[in-house]
């Protein structure tokens, strides 16, 4: 399926990004995430650590929650149009935890000679907690 790039023209202030949803945080999504990044981290893939560190369990990595902020983004625009990815950690994505990742246009401007849009992301749990927020800044045609 080719990806259809809204335009500069096309996109308004206050427009959302299609909602990424995805199925519940587990072992094996961590182990492979630890396994495609390198980040081994034991916090992440060990019951034990994670319990002696003061968890209840092994959590998702940071990066993982960021890269499906950014799986959102590039689902509505390429990646070679992404300009600027920012995040902020604001909460552990426990096992269990079912991310949804949204986004708004909240600016259009131009940036270094190109039409582009400011999105406002954010990734919440089914319980309406928020995980990670953050900026992305695409250049549309």
């Amino acid at each position: 399926m080719t990806q259809k790039t809204p335009t500069f023209q096309q996109v308004q202030v206050g427009d959302a990004l299609p909602e990424l949803r995805l199925p519940p945080v587990d072992r094996t999504t961590l182990a492979l995430f630890a396994g495609a990044s390198g980040d081994h981290n034991p916090m992440h893939i060990d019951i034990d650590v994670a319990r002696r560190a003061g968890m209840p369990d092994v959590f998702a990595h940071g990066m993982l929650g960021m890269a499906w902020l950014g799986r959102g983004v590039t689902a509505w625009a390429p990646q070679s149009r992404l300009r600027r990815f920012d995040a902020r950690f604001q909460g552990i994505t426990h096992l269990g935890n079912a991310m949804r990742c949204s986004g708004r246009v909240v600016e259009k401007l131009e940036h270094n000679g190109e039409p582009c849009v400011r999105i406002e992301l954010s990734s919440a749990n089914q319980f309406g907690q928020t995980k990670i927020v953050g900026e992305a800044l695409v250049a549309l045609p």
